[in-house]
Order: structure tokens, then C-alpha cells, then sequence
């Protein structure tokens, strides 16, 4: 009997799991384009655009190979406009009753595809590192889920820049050599953008026509919508960025939105590149004596260590992950981050970069549109909701973790040991977004005073019962205890003024 192969928009393997289980001979591959996907959140122009035009040249490579692929494009007149729905219909086409399926990475997914009127097999994603009952053997029976212990497992288990059962160098990692401020640097090489094929502009204009309403610029599109593409990213980052990686990982620039960063994260994303093969890709630069190792650790720790403990804590933690909110946050994400007015220029730069590129990187995210949301006390789901719409790489097992976890502090603590918060001096000196800013960065109050040094203080304060026995908060507490009593009420009047203005929609 013919059997459904489901291959969906971030599977795009050539070794997926269900396609190794099928026979090209007898089964039916089923790749669908729905309104249901593209829909679920107003997702950004550009991911929407990367995701349809790899998935269409991805079914054209399939075919090649000999398979039948069913597809069926976003404005097929006969979609269904669901996953599940196409599979009823193709199995009506076809008369299959059996679907094999590479378990998806959202809970939301999964509950579809066991549901459905038909024997579903959902086979282990095996193109990640730590399968999930292997990360549930890790963390069972420990206290805290701590990335860095895990991260040292993943190293022993792959021997990546392991000497014997030593780490390379004598350390697990090198963060005290990482994480400079960065100067502008006219021969800094730019990551490598791809003209859009044939296949990728029929895409665009579907696009531009379905989703215009959609935060985000669509054009220029200059991202890789195939493997070939995906390994030049790869070998330009290695040769060209990696050195400097490590440096300039946390580092921002307004007038440099990649500085030395991979921007490979979409293609592992959606199954372009492989883990392993990318990190191996870095180990091997080092060992050649083209990176120091610091640069190579630190890449890949945020692959190795960071991505595959990520991707652990969305299937351990469960479907009710994304509605935690520990700390009782229910103010409206602002307009600001949708390109509303803001005299914030670190604000103002990270939302501008990531409407014209769907990308930014994890200090921006985390320390900047992350730190401001958690500081003015968002609704850790609109924060969630936002983050899974506008950037490229983001799908629910990588960005609900990061944001209710890492970012948010919604879950108590599973992910961080304390809420990643800072004032504007963090900002300043990793930046040079201060320097422009209508805010005095120096101003602790009064009206030209940077809002992340109010709200910083405001939050610490209506959370002080939560976090002043936190260890790693301790001095932080002690240093706003030693401040004059009138100082601190002008602190916090202060910004309570900020928060009036986000709650009245007035310019911040």
C-alpha cells in the first residue's frame, strides 16, 4: 500500500528520517504550502519567502531522485490550506492510509498530525545532535537544567575540540577572551547574498501580493534557497567571519548589521545545513591555524551547547511551555516594536534592522528588545508571539525557549539563573548606538534619563522579593539599598512616567 512521506518547510534534507524510512517506488512525498503555516502568526516577508522557495527547489531536488512528490503552492485553488488537511486529501488521491512523518518541532504540529484518521508514524528528527529521550536521561534527576554541563556532554559525545578526554586548550570555553566592543571596519567582508533564481521570484511575488501587510521589507532578498547556496554561506563565514567571531559575538554597530556573525542560522534552521557538519567546519579552521580557538569554541557552543540544549528544553518542558509568566507581566507589547516612533536609538536600530534584514543577533534580541520588554513588564506571550513572527530563523522549539526562557524569565528560572536585565551602560559600551540617542545614557533620572536605567531599577525594586536572595543578584540589590531613599523615589517616579507613556501609546 502507498504511504505518505510528510516533509515539511524546515525539514529540508536530503537524510531526513521519514524519507530514509520510505521507498521512492511505492510512496508519495507530500509537501505543502498553507495558509495555516504562513498565517499563524504575521511572520515576516522574507521568512515567509525563504521557506516557500527552499521547500519548492528542495521538491525539485526530491524529484530528480525519483520520487513523487505531491506539492501543493500557497495559491493552489484546491488547498485545503492545512498540513492535515493535504494529507487527508492526498491520501484520498492516492489511497494511502499510512503517513511517515520526521516528528515535528512544534507541540502544536505534533497534536495535529496524532490526530488525524490515519496510522501516523512520527519518526525521531535525528539531524539534531541529543535526541529528546536523550536530553530527558540528562536532565533527569538534576536541580537545575545548566546549559554549560550540558554543553561539556555534547563535547565528549561528538569529540568536538576535545584533546583525549581533555577540552582543547585546557578550557570548556573561552568567554573571558570573547565579547568586545566593535569599531566600524570598512574591510570587514559582508556576509554573501544570493540573487534570486526563476523558482525564488515567482515566490517573491507571491508574496508581495499575499503579505504586504506583513511587518517586515521583502526586498532586496539576498538569502540562499538551496544546499548549494547554504555550504558557500558556510565557507565564506568560515574564511572570512570566524576569525573575528569570537571578538565582536556581542558587539553592535549601527552601520554594520552582521559584523562577524554566521547569519547561517536560517539554513540549519530549515535543514540546508547540518549541525555537525558546520561545527566540524569550524573545529577544522581552527586545527588548520586559520581561527584562534577562542573564536572557534564560541561558535560552537552557541551550535553544539546553546542550539541543541534549546531545542531539549522545548520537548522536556511541554506544550504549556509558551503560557508560563512567573512574574505576572501583562502590559502590551508596544508599538515600537511593530517600527513605531521611538527617541530610543538602541531600540529604534534593532527593530529597523530586523524589519530590512528578518536578522538579529542574540545581544540585540536578549539585551535590547528582550531587556526592554522584560524591564517595562510585557505580556511574556506578545513578546513570545513577536519574536516567532519576525525573524527568519525562528521556529517554536528554538524561539519559545530563548524568550520565555533566556529572555523573558517567565519559567522561573529552568533556562537562566537570573533575568538577563541591564541598564543603558551595558548598552553603551557594547554599541554605538548611545552616542545618537536623544536619551543621555549617563542620566540616571529626570527627563533626559535612558529608560533602561529606570525601568532597570524599577524592575529590580517590584521584584525585589523574588530576586534579592538570588546569589548572583546579591551586590545588585546592595548597591540600590546603599542609594539615598529620595534618590530612589525619584527613580522610580521617574519611571513610572516611562511606563505611563508606553501604556498611553505616547512616544517613548
Amino acid at each position: 500500500m502507498t504511504r505518505l512521506v510528510l516533509v515539511l518547510g524546515d525539514q529540508l534534507t536530503e537524510g531526513l528520517a521519514a524519507l530514509r524510512a520510505a521507498d521512492p517506488v511505492r510512496d508519495v512525498v507530500v509537501m505543502a504550502e498553507v495558509a495555516a503555516e504562513t498565517g499563524y502568526v504575521p511572520h515576516h516577508p522574507q521568512k515567509i519567502a525563504l521557506v516557500l522557495a527552499a521547500m519548492r527547489t528542495f521538491a525539485a531536488v526530491l524529484e530528480g531522485q525519483g520520487w513523487r512528490v505531491a506539492y501543493t503552492r500557497l495559491d493552489d485553488p484546491a488547498s485545503s490550506g492545512s498540513i492535515t488537511g493535504e494529507l487527508l486529501r492526498r491520501a484520498a488521491e492516492h489511497g494511502a492510509g499510512r503517513v511517515i512523518a520526521t516528528r515535528p518541532g512544534e507541540w502544536r504540529l505534533i497534536a495535529a498530525l496524532e490526530a488525524l484518521p490515519l496510522a501516523v508514524t512520527l519518526l525521531e528528527d535525528d539531524r539534531f545532535l541529543c535526541s529528546t529521550a536523550d536530553f530527558t536521561t540528562w536532565a533527569t534527576g538534576r536541580k537545575q537544567l545548566r546549559m554549560e554541563y550540558f554543553y561539556r556532554d555534547m563535547r565528549r559525545k561528538t569529540g568536538l575540540l576535545m584533546e583525549g578526554d581533555q577540552p582543547a586548550g585546557g578550557q570548556w570555553n573561552y568567554d573571558h577572551d570573547n565579547r568586545k566592543p566593535a569599531k566600524p571596519d570598512l574591510f570587514r567582508q559582508q556576509p554573501p547574498r544570493f540573487a534570486p533564481d526563476a523558482v525564488t521570484e515567482d515566490v517573491l511575488a507571491l508574496v508581495e501580493a499575499r503579505f504586504a501587510g506583513h511587518f517586515g521589507q521583502l526586498r532586496p532578498f539576498g538569502w540562499a534557497t538551496d544546499r548549494a547556496g547554504a555550504l558557500q554561506a558556510l565557507a565564506h563565514f568560515i574564511s572570512h567571519a570566524l576569525p573575528r567571531f569570537g571578538d565582536e559575538q556581542d558587539a553592535m554597530l549601527r552601520h554594520d548589521w552582521a559584523l562577524s556573525h554566521s547569519l547561517l542560522s536560517p539554513y540549519l534552521n530549515i535543514g540546508l545545513l547540518g549541525p555537525l557538519e558546520v561545527c566540524r567546519a569550524a573545529e577544522a579552521a581552527w586545527q588548520a591555524g586559520h581561527v584562534p580557538i577562542n573564536a572557534a569554541e564560541g561558535f560552537i557552543r552557541q551550535i553544539l551547547g546553546w542550539r541543541e540544549y534549546i531545542r531539549g528544553i522545548y520537548f522536556h518542558e511541554g506544550p504549556e511551555y509558551t503560557a508560563r509568566n512567573l512574574l505576572r507581566h501583562d502590559r502590551a507589547l508596544p508599538a515600537l516594536y511593530w517600527g513605531g516612533k521611538t527617541r530610543m536609538a538602541c531600540m529604534r536600530h534593532a527593530v529597523a534592522q530586523t524589519r530590512d534584514h528578518a536578522y538579529a543577533h542574540h545581544i540585540q534580541r536578549l539585551m535590547i528588545t528582550g531587556n526592554f520588554a522584560l524591564l517595562a513588564g510585557v505580556d511574556p506571550a506578545e513578546v513570545h508571539a513577536w519574536y516567532l513572527a519576525v525573524y527568519i530563523d525562528a521556529f517554536e522549539w528554538v524561539e519559545a525557549p530563548n524568550t520565555i526562557g533566556m529572555s523573558q524569565f517567565a519559567d522561573g528560572g529552568v533556562v537562566a539563573s537570573k533575568p538577563y536585565v541591564s541598564s543603558g551602560a551595558y548598552i553603551d559600551r557594547m554599541s554605538d548606538y548611545c552616542g545618537t540617542c536623544a536619551y543621555k545614557v549617563k542620566d540616571k533620572t529626570g527627563p533626559d534619563a535612558c529608560p533602561f536605567n529606570l525601568l532597570y531599577w524599577h524592575f529590580l525594586h517590584r521584584h525585589r522579593d523574588r530576586f534579592a536572595a538570588n546569589p548572583r543578584m546579591g551586590a545588585i540589590y546592595a548597591g540600590w539599598n546603599r542609594m539615598e531613599e529620595s534618590r530612589r523615589a525619584q527613580v522610580l517616579a521617574d519611571a513610572e512616567k516611562v511606563l505611563a507613556r508606553l501604556d498611553a501609546g505616547e512616544v517613548v
